[in-house]
């Protein structure tokens, strides 16, 4: 099942904080999730199942909680998604990842931006134009936890969005 925005002619975007993952590493790149993270994540790939259907792309930090918490929330929707692990997601501002969504082909109608706090959060409020889920804005401007997620309409292109362009539809976390 494919994503689908309530907006026709728009596109959905998901933001999903990585799972609870572990305090320390060698570097802290190489975090794992831990046990709570691993059954955060495969809740949160049966709740967008449910919520959003599956997303057309996944953009995913390079870090190994990102990459782990994607494998599990993916293992959980029922389709193929497009996974591009980027490096500059790691450490990304909330613009950098504005703008690597601005170059996205108008051909995809759904992507999942997987990340790190504070960008997912910031990135998450920032985006909100304030007509969505009043309930789910609010609990979201209190913090984007691990596993959070935030889904949004995105109405016009992707070359377009910006701060207050997108309605949040669905908030977990």
């Amino acid at each position: 099942m494919p994503t689908t925005p309530s907006s026709p002619g728009g596109h959905r975007l998901v933001v999903l904080r990585h799972a609870r993952a572990e305090a320390f590493a060698a570097d802290d790149a190489d975090r794992h999730l831990t046990e709570r993270g691993r059954d955060d994540a495969t809740a949160r790939g049966r709740w967008l199942a449910g919520v959003t259907g599956v997303p057309a792309l996944a953009l995913v930090s390079s870090a190994v909680r990102t990459r782990e918490t994607w494998e599990l929330v993916s293992a959980e929707l029922d389709g193929e998604v497009e996974v591009r692990v980027e490096e500059a997601l790691y450490g990304a501002s909330p613009d950098a990842v504005l703008d690597l969504l601005r170059q996205l082909p108008e051909s995809v109608t759904s992507v999942v931006y997987v990340g790190h706090n504070p960008t997912a959060a910031d990135l998450a409020v920032t985006l909100d134009d304030g007509s969505g889920d009043p309930a789910g804005f609010a609990r979201l401007s209190g913090g984007l936890p691990p596993a959070g997620v935030a889904v949004y309409d995105v109405p016009g292109t992707w070359a377009a969005l910006d701060a207050g362009g997108a309605t949040l539809v669905a908030y977990d976390g």
